[in-house]
């Protein structure tokens, strides 16, 4: 028998692999304009995303994911089992959830600038993290 815990386990792995599978997917729609490409690596536990000198490095722990970039930025985030991407800490959300590391502006298109923004789709995650890399 299958525990819960077994069981949410499980669904963490199959986020994160379609975490992987975003990146790839946006890197490669915004890299079509100028011939440019960048390289997605899926391990269990990172997914590490290249462009030139550009790079995110995602870690898993459970639901945990902490990001680091080339610019030094860096966050923690927790997947929910809804497939959104929530803020540890909310004093920092604006950080953890802009993929440069920097404060959005109020109109910000993934709703990212706004502090009572804690939780953000996975897609519209990865989407700007595929965006800010392949600028």
């Amino acid at each position: 028998m299958t525990d819960s815990r077994e069981l949410g386990d499980a669904v963490y792995v199959e986020l994160w692999v379609s975490l992987a599978s975003l990146l790839r997917s946006y890197t490669a729609a915004h890299g079509l304009n100028g011939n440019r490409q960048a390289t997605v690596e899926l391990g269990e536990e990172r997914i590490l995303v290249r462009h030139g000198e550009r790079w995110l490095d995602l870690q898993r722990a459970g639901e945990r994911v902490s990001w680091t970039r080339e610019n030094g930025s860096d966050g923690v985030l927790e997947m929910t089992e809804a497939g959104r991407l929530r803020s540890r800490d909310p004093r920092f959300q604006n950080r953890d959830l802009h993929p440069s590391g920097q404060r959005p502006l109020a109109g910000d298109p993934g709703g990212l600038g706004h502090p009572e923004s804690s939780e953000e789709e996975m897609d519209v995650m990865a989407e700007a993290w595929a965006r800010e890399l392949m600028r």
